[in-house]
């Protein structure tokens, strides 16, 4: 697995998650639990991953919905 994006903003997450899952493309979101036991203060950045032959795609996919985001 590859990590594809870092932040602790769960709205976003869920979009990039939904974008992914759209084009055929499974991500795993890591560091869910972890950042949940802290308090979900924000300090711990959870990050989505994806198979690393899926990687390449994944990045074209996320680049192009960031223009738009």
């Amino acid at each position: 697995m590859r990590e594809l994006v870092r932040s602790n903003d769960p709205v976003r997450l869920s979009f990039l998650t939904a974008l992914l899952a759209e084009s055929g493309i499974e991500a795993v979101m890591m560091d869910l639990h972890a950042s949940v036991a802290e308090g979900s203060i924000g300090a711990l950045e959870r990050r989505l991953m994806v198979l690393e032959e899926d990687y390449e795609r994944a990045r074209r996919l996320l680049m192009e919905a960031e223009e738009h985001w």
